[in-house]
């Protein structure tokens, strides 16, 4: 029995603790106003994808026949037109010949080189050479790529499904390369590809970018960010996007009486475009008005007794989001800011 009773005792006496602490560290919430002004600014719309440099046509050059490369006419990165001749090469048959003419002389090797011309190869196409693999006085077989092309460089953009409605043919973009941050490429949609890819449940789509003007320093593999514009409004009425309060779904901002500092009001507004930061304003403010945020300090009631120190510790926290699509809920009755 006075076991029981001792736990008892020491149940009620660690309620009472308990609530002794809960009672000095109770927080109560304290408001002050941030201020800021309607302003005339730019609104730019961007969707923002990665992707990779890649051949738009990649073509490897493979013998007709198996045989030795006399001599290869181009290197790496050379600009190649369509029927050029880039190497000559020696059949099999062709290059034991010209083995044994060689052994009996100049004389014998100069009337079968005369006799038993060479075979050329030439470009394809129109393009860029992006791989040699052969060197003079190599062999070769029918299925070895001794030499690579290709007609032009793209950037293979993944694009998620939610933003492809906001890409469209010919549309402007911007690409950096992880390699050149520094540098921006001017660039513009081509193709956009009619079949999705699917990895772990998200959707994207390829588009493929075109440079304007491919540089010299672009190569196959590299990473590139590309910045697609999809809309551009300038010299619009613009507020940070946290300013925004919204009740029932309908947004408001907190309107700074231009006759009383102390007072505020409530005024409905029409959005548009937002970047995220800034948000446009449709009607409802005028430029240079005055609204207010209404932000929540939470402070601590008293200081533990036990502790050395008396300091008290703030955090601040707002109510609302950055975005329309995050909204942030309020009553819409404050107490008046404080004047300047």
């Amino acid at each position: 029995m006075n076991r029981k009773k001792s736990i008892i005792a020491g149940s009620v006496s660690l309620i009472l603790i308990l609530g002794y602490f809960l009672f000095f560290f109770q927080k109560k919430g304290s408001e002050r106003y941030i201020e800021a002004e309607v302003k005339r600014g730019n609104i730019e719309i961007t969707i923002l994808a990665t992707g990779t440099v890649q051949p738009e046509n990649r073509l490897e050059i493979k013998p007709p026949v198996a045989g030795r490369m006399d001599r290869v006419l181009v290197n790496e990165g050379d600009k190649l037109t369509k029927g050029q001749i880039i190497a000559w090469m020696s059949s099999t048959e062709r290059a034991a010949l010209i083995d044994s003419a060689r052994s009996q002389g100049v004389e014998e090797l100069k009337k079968w080189e005369d006799l038993y011309k060479p075979t050329p190869v030439v470009a394809p196409m129109s393009g860029t050479l992006i791989k040699r693999n052969i060197e003079p006085g190599q062999t070769f077989t029918v299925s070895d790529a001794v030499l690579v092309m290709s007609n032009r460089l793209t950037i293979k953009a993944q694009v998620d499904e939610t933003d492809l409605a906001q890409i469209k043919i010919n549309q402007d973009c911007d690409v950096r390369l992880d390699s050149y941050p520094d540098i921006k490429i001017s660039s513009r949609v081509e193709r956009i590809a009619f079949e999705a890819k699917t990895v772990n449940n998200v959707t994207t789509y390829v588009i493929d970018v075109l440079p304007l003007s491919t540089p010299e320093f672009m190569r196959s593999g590299m990473t590139a960010n590309i910045t697609f514009f999809v809309k551009n409004k300038e010299n619009v009425l613009t507020v940070p996007t946290e300013f925004l309060n919204y009740e029932n779904g309908k947004p408001f901002l907190l309107v700074k009486s231009a006759v009383d500092n102390h007072k505020e009001k409530k005024v409905e507004v029409k959005v548009g475009e937002s970047q995220g930061k800034n948000t446009e304003i449709l009607s409802g403010v005028e430029e240079k008005e005055k609204i207010i945020l209404k932000v929540t300090e939470q402070e601590q009631k008293k200081s533990n007794p036990f502790m050395p120190f008396n300091n008290r510790s703030k955090k601040a926290s707002t109510s609302g989001s950055s975005s329309g699509a995050n909204q942030r809920s309020s009553s819409g009755s404050s107490s008046p800011p404080p004047g300047p």
